[in-house]
């Protein structure tokens, strides 16, 4: 659906004015930056946590997503006694039966976790009892989000220039899921409302139709190779059983190339020789200019310049959904992931052992598992992931210069952060640290405590404090 402005920019001679002049630059000329000129805010209603990554593609657009953090997920929809998860028909009553199981497990389990999260994090002296109970939640959500499948519904808001929408319609019709070709035809329908010059070729057969089926295409040989080389078989092993894995796979630059990189825009000289300069300094000197061309950072959003885009991290990383979820919004990076199975297998955290629910979450995941084989037995293997729990694990490549490195391991080793992507951060760091240490070093606001506690704490009390200051 679309916030509904009002339409008086749209109506009248003027409006279809700028409607004939659109059309005439971006069909006559065929100029795809006339579609960057204009915007639009969609929001996307109900949407499954399979939905929201394809939907999030996209790197130039902004997106909000509700988020499965802070959002407890134990009572059914408004109005209904339907838990909030994707259906479809084909799947069967058996689908359905797996998911609410999944969801009463969760719901069983909420009040447990909150109680046992009250007891061994106890309200500090100077604490406000609001904030307290606000983390204490929030904490019970973060251990429990694993036990909710990929079909949880959420509700994601959207603002994208013409040409960005129209390459998700595309990417949303050439989709073997269903719910992402009927999304993909609602978006189109809600912004031919505001926008259909920038949106003319979708329906095109010669132009929309062609590229959906060039997209089909590519994504069936893809599929096609894989299984001609045996690598669409899971050889196993390859996450371990106690948490995340992130393996460095290549690096590209030396620091001679980050410090000369880091000097070209002040330098009147080719980069090369600039490279000659530096190479020639003494350690003790290349060191004190790296740590003034960084520059004195005192918060994170500090950021150094471009230069440090000279180096280049190319990272394998087994994660459970939740955290990949969390990670895979840094979309300035090249992110790429597998289709999620149960093949890589799920955590429990040690928490929930404390908590007295492990069990129950046990339960739950092999629920999921088998609903998930059903599901690719019967014949629909693009649906199974549907089941599966957001504590199951997934493969994916994060390639980054040193610079996104610094602002994604920085903002997700937070200590509000959820301790699945925090870990996959620290250890970003440090095989970082292995290679390039000046540049670990150079992030000075990551947050490497690991000890047990409320993450999001801080973040209350200073939201009570803004609260009870503009009382």
């Amino acid at each position: 659906s679309m916030p509904n402005p009002s339409r008086a920019a749209f109506d009248g001679a003027e409006g279809e004015r700028a409607r004939k002049l659109y059309e005439r630059i971006f069909l006559g000329y065929g100029d795809d930056s006339v579609a960057q000129l204009g915007g639009a805010h969609v929001a996307c209603e109900w949407v499954s946590n399979v939905m929201t990554k394809v939907l999030q593609r996209g790197r130039l657009a902004a997106y909000l997503e509700q988020s499965t953090r802070y959002i407890p997920y134990d009572t059914p929809i408004e109005g209904t006694s339907a838990y909030r998860y994707w259906r479809d028909p084909s799947l069967g009553p058996e689908y359905e039966t797996a998911m609410d199981a999944l969801f009463r497990t969760y719901s069983e389990s909420l009040p447990r976790v909150r109680e046992w999260a009250a007891e061994r994090f106890p309200r500090g002296e100077h604490e406000a009892e609001s904030a307290h109970a606000r983390s204490i939640n929030a904490k019970a959500l973060d251990l429990l989000r694993g036990l909710l499948p990929a079909a949880s519904l959420s509700h994601v808001g959207m603002f994208a220039s013409g040409q960005a929408y129209e390459q998700l319609i595309l990417r949303c019709l050439a989709s073997p899921l269903p719910e992402a070709r009927d999304y993909g035809r609602m978006v189109l329908n809600e912004l031919k409302a505001v926008i259909p010059s920038f949106l003319t070729r979708v329906e095109r057969p010669e132009r929309g139709g062609e590229w959906v089926s060039f997209l089909e295409e590519r994504a069936d040989a893809a599929e096609r190779w894989a299984g001609r080389l045996g690598l669409d078989r899971t050889r196993g092993g390859t996450a371990a059983d106690d948490g995340p894995s992130v393996k460095l796979l290549s690096v590209e630059g030396s620091e001679d190339d980050l410090i000369s990189a880091l000097l070209f825009e002040s330098a009147s000289v080719s980069e090369h020789e600039a490279q000659r300069a530096v190479h020639a300094l003494p350690p003790d000197e290349r060191g004190q200019m790296l740590s003034e061309l960084m520059g004195e950072r005192r918060n994170r959003r500090h950021r150094p310049g471009r230069g440090l885009e000279a180096l280049r991290y190319r990272f394998e990383v087994v994660s459970d959904y939740g955290a990949f979820r969390d990670l895979q919004r840094h979309r300035m990076l090249t992110i790429q992931w597998q289709r999620l199975s149960p093949d890589l297998g799920a955590g429990v955290p040690q928490e929930l052992e404390e908590a007295g629910v492990a069990d129950h979450y046990r339960g739950a995941l092999e629920c999921s598992a088998a609903e998930h084989a059903r599901i690719v037995d019967s014949g629909a293997p693009e649906l199974a992931l549907y089941a599966l729990c957001l504590g199951y694990r997934i493969r994916y490549v994060l390639d980054m210069n040193a610079r996104e490195a610094m602002q994604l391991i920085e903002l997700r080793s937070g200590r509000e952060g959820h301790p699945g992507y925090r870990a996959v951060a620290h250890e970003l760091h440090a095989q970082i640290a292995e290679v390039h240490p000046s540049v670990a070093a150079a992030m000075t606001h990551v947050d490497r405590d690991v000890e047990p506690r409320l993450e999001r704490i801080l973040s209350e009390i200073r939201t009570h404090a803004k609260q009870a200051a503009r009382a």
